[in-house]
């Protein structure tokens, strides 16, 4: 039999003679491995979840005319559009601005993109249901409140063109839209209808974009279109990547902390169990230092052991930290989490880092036994 089979051999009788104790290091092995692994993959995939669950608070990128007319034209909006990476991109959402009249009294008519405004005002609700015709709008909870006005019934507005004459128009209020900001106190048509009623199609006095990227990506994005398309100028929505930037800050901060202390206590178990191993081994050690062993031949045994439980422990924390990202994710962002391969490799290693740290003071003990001294039973 070779030496490293023999070398093996013994490791494994060890192990084995000892396995209701060993079982102890290699669960918080497991555990170590498992808490790194999913909170590695947390981690790394949290400024993706987080910009995904960040649009549904709005855009957070906003388009308006670099000229001195207050409308841009549509077709340079989609140029811009055109330079944001497609699986970045979430929503785009044109808004134009006029003004109806309702008994009398002016009220901001806006025209937009219905099913793009789900996109990037997610937030929006909606007593009712959304416009499905040319003549269904949306009220603003604050106008409907005022004037007493209920989703299913019928206004009629007074519309004076750029160019002819004023006239009446009556709209069915297929829904109330409250979202706690401006669209409260406004009238939303399809961009459609507006532009049939008042012309000038192809227009539109802002659009909003809901981009899925960090603070530094957005500003890269907002000066390619700047200096790209000159004729429109991007502005960021500050507050918001203010609030994503510190929210992803804590929750990182959070899990280097969850990961620290959990390999901490990982790094007590293994070394605890190791350390009561070295004591009830004296006797065998102190017999093997006695027919002629040497220091390396025991820290070689004893380091052999922390090896073989950290790989076995880390190939199963590598299955169990793969449900448990998952797990997580979902729990939380209530979508999967992407799995980088090169954080299987470090899990491994941080298991073998673990362990072998945790040894070192048991092994050092192991070392000092004096032969004479245990085999006379001091």
């Amino acid at each position: 039999m070779s030496r490293q089979k023999m070398y093996l051999k013994i490791i494994l009788s060890s192990l084995m003679r000892r396995r209701s104790r060993m079982m102890v290091a290699l669960l918080a092995v497991a555990i170590g491995a498992t808490v790194f692994l999913g909170m590695g993959a947390v981690y790394y995939d949290i400024p993706r979840q987080m910009g995904r669950e960040f649009r549904s608070y709005g855009a957070n990128m906003i388009l308006v005319s670099s000229g001195a007319d207050s409308a841009m034209r549509l077709a340079d909006a989609r140029r811009a559009e055109a330079l944001i990476p497609s699986e970045k991109l979430v929503g785009a959402t044109p808004f134009r601005y006029e003004t109806m009249y309702y008994n009398m009294q002016g009220l901001t008519v806006v025209g937009t993109d219905m099913d793009a405004v789900r996109k990037t005002s997610p937030y929006w609700r909606i007593q009712g249901e959304w416009p499905r015709g040319e003549n269904q709008i949306l009220l603003g909870t604050d106008i409907a409140e005022n004037a007493r006005i209920y989703a299913g019934t019928s206004i009629v507005l007074d519309i004076v063109p750029e160019k002819g004459r004023k006239f009446k128009k009556e709209f069915r209020v297929s829904g109330i839209v409250r979202s706690g900001g401006a669209e409260d106190g406004f009238v939303l048509m399809p961009m459609q209808t507006l532009e049939s009623l008042l012309g000038n199609p192809g227009r539109a006095s802002v659009v909003e974009m809901s981009v899925a990227a960090d603070s530094a990506e957005l500003e890269r994005l907002s000066e390619t279109i700047r200096s790209e398309i000159p004729e429109v100028t991007p502005r960021l929505v500050k507050r918001l990547m203010n609030s994503e930037a510190a929210v992803l800050g804590k929750l990182q901060v959070l899990v280097y902390l969850v990961t620290a202390v959990v390999l901490f206590l990982t790094m007590i178990c293994v070394g605890t169990t190791m350390m009561t191993v070295v004591m009830e081994r004296r006797k065998e050690i102190g017999l093997k230092k006695a027919i002629g062993a040497e220091n390396r031949s025991i820290i070689s045994e004893f380091m052999g052991e922390g090896l073989v439980l950290a790989c076995i422990g880390g190939l199963l924390g590598l299955v169990a930290g793969y449900f448990f990202a998952q797990a997580v994710s979902m729990s939380v962002f209530e979508r999967g989490v992407s799995l980088p391969f090169f954080l299987v490799w470090l899990t491994l290693l941080a298991s073998l880092v673990v362990t072998v740290l945790a040894s070192l003071i048991p092994v050092a003990r192991a070392t000092d036994v004096e032969p004479s001294l245990v085999l006379r039973g001091e």
